[in-house]
This record gives C-alpha cells, sequence and structure tokens, in this order.
C-alpha cells in the first residue's frame, strides 16, 4: 500500500491527491483504507520512515567495517543507491514535500535519522580527506553527492542499461577519484 501511495503521490503531487485517488489506487475500501492509516498526513509521515529508516542500518553496517573511509563510502553508496532505485517514487516525494513538512514534529524521527546519516556522510568525507583522498572541499563533494545520488530517482528507468552498481561507481569516481590521491595543496592548478 505505501509503495502504491508513493507512487500516486509521486504522479500527482502529495496534495493534489485526493484520499478517493489513493482508495482508487490501492484497490481498497475507504474504510480498509483507513484501517491502516489515519490520514493522507500519516501516510506521508509512513513514506518519509520507510525511505529514511533502511540508511541507517546501511551506514552502521557500513561504518562496523575496517576498510578505509573512500572504500567504506564506494559500498555506501551502491547501496544507498540501490535503496534509492528501489524507492524511487518515495524519493521523488520527498524531494517534492520534505522541504514543507521538515519542521512538523510529526516528521521529527524521520529528520533525525536523516541527521544521522549526514552526520556519518560528512564524518566519511572529513576522514577521506585527512588521508588526502576526496574532493578538495570535502563539504561540497559531500553535498555534491547527496544531490545525485537522490536526483537519480527522477530520470532512472528500470531496463535502461544503466545498472544501479554502475551508477554509484560512476558518481564516486566523480566525487572522490578513480583511486587517484588529490595533488598536494602546494601544487599549482592549470
Amino acid at each position: 500500500m505505501l509503495r502504491t501511495a508513493a507512487q500516486v503521490y509521486a504522479d500527482r503531487g502529495y496534495h493534489a491527491t485526493s484520499i478517493n485517488e489513493l482508495v482508487e489506487a490501492t484497490g481498497l475500501q475507504p474504510g480498509g483504507l483507513y484501517h491502516y492509516i489515519d490520514s493522507k498526513e500519516k501516510l506521508l509521515v509512513s513514506l518519509f520512515e520507510q525511505l529514511a529508516e533502511p540508511l541507517v542500518t546501511i551506514i552502521d553496517e557500513v561504518l562496523d567495517t575496517p576498510d578505509r573511509p573512500e572504500r567504506q563510502l564506494r559500498v555506501l553508496v551502491r547501496r544507498w543507491m540501490e535503496h534509492v532505485i528501489s524507492y524511487r517514487h518515495h524519493v521523488i516525494v520527498f524531494q517534492q514535500e520534505w522541504r514543507s513538512v521538515r519542521a512538523d514534529e510529526r516528521f521529527d524521527h524521520v529528520r533525525a535519522q536523516l541527521d544521522k546519516f549526514d552526520t556519518c556522510l560528512r564524518g566519511l568525507f572529513e576522514r577521506m580527506s585527512a588521508d588526502g583522498v576526496g574532493p578538495a572541499d570535502s563539504e561540497l563533494g559531500r553535498r555534491a553527492l547527496v544531490a545525485m545520488v537522490t536526483a537519480t530517482a527522477e530520470w532512472y528507468e528500470p531496463g535502461s542499461g544503466r545498472e544501479p552498481d554502475d551508477i554509484a561507481k560512476a558518481y564516486c569516481d566523480l566525487v572522490i577519484g578513480s583511486g587517484r590521491r588529490r595533488r598536494a595543496a602546494t601544487t599549482t592548478a592549470v
């Protein structure tokens, strides 16, 4: 039901979607839909929780390895990309609606999960920078990576010939390089 609702919200927009449209899309009767959700807003909270919760699990598992930070980031981005593609419609709805609901206390749990993910991601970039790996501006690199990964939900089409692993590798190569160490800060720019 949540996946169907996410697809309807992504296609029509959250505010433009009526309860009747959700009933029609899910195939449930109105009473059946209300058995699962109290309101359209509660459904949105559930969608965002379903999107955010696995990200914390992914980052905890990745950071629990002894790998170097750039390797951890590559594994993280691969798993994150799989998650984004699996929950494409959730991500699209999130991108459309997060700014307008993020201060709402009903989303506190989601916000806490996203903050933890972002803090850990920031830490990976800082550790890479300390090792002399990755972008010269780790904050800009982190922001670029987040933008690229989340925007994939908008353009990715299953069966398009682009595999999630290949996309994740390309994004990492763009942001941290293809295994090359950053030049020393004393090297002059061309």
